[in-house]
């Protein structure tokens, strides 16, 4: 975590959700615990990095966690992701090659949409298949190729079985429905 800067962090973030409202009261350490409630298994949440996105200002860690996941509220898609999934996002946002590194992420709050096609989309437009998902994990990077060959590239009926989000490109990754 140390290694990704904050910009991109925070660029990240903003991209991962389709508004970019801020939080615009100070967080502490427990509120976003709080707010991150059943986003991801309690175990990982307990002793993960906590980030926190002012609606003024850079992003702040609210706490070093110690378990290599790194948790996060920003704006409206709640997330918490491992060492090799944040390398991942790191290289999306700075439009590079991804990490020879298989990756895993929860949203199991959900999200408030992205294009399936396009993964610098901000907003759903007539071509780019817009997609509101519920509770679902992904499984990022390059090492999970051999498993997107086994599923649908486009969204199936009501996003309610596996599919490839981000398909032909290098960003490319499992969206895993949870119920």
């Amino acid at each position: 975590m140390k290694h990704l800067s904050k910009t991109v962090i925070i660029g990240t973030c903003m991209l991962l959700t389709s508004a970019s409202a801020a939080w615009a009261e100070d967080v502490t350490a427990e509120g976003l615990m709080e707010r991150l409630e059943g986003v991801a298994p309690a175990a990982v949440l307990e002793d993960a990095t906590l980030l926190h996105f002012p609606a003024e200002g850079e992003m702040m860690t609210l706490r070093e966690g110690g378990n290599g996941w790194t948790c996060m509220y920003p704006g409206t898609d709640p997330m918490c992701a491992d060492a090799a999934a944040m390398s991942f996002l790191d290289a999306w946002m700075k439009k590079e090659d991804p990490p020879e590194t298989l990756g895993f992420v929860y949203m199991l709050l959900g999200d408030e949409g992205a294009s399936n096609t396009d993964p610098y989309a901000t907003e759903e437009t007539a071509d780019n298949q817009w997609v509101v998902a519920g509770p679902h994990v992904m499984v990022v990077g390059p090492e999970a190729k051999p498993m997107l060959d086994s599923y649908p590239q486009e969204v199936p009926e009501g996003a309610s079985q596996p599919w490839v989000m981000w398909p032909g490109t290098p960003y490319a990754h499992l969206m895993i429905p949870i119920e």
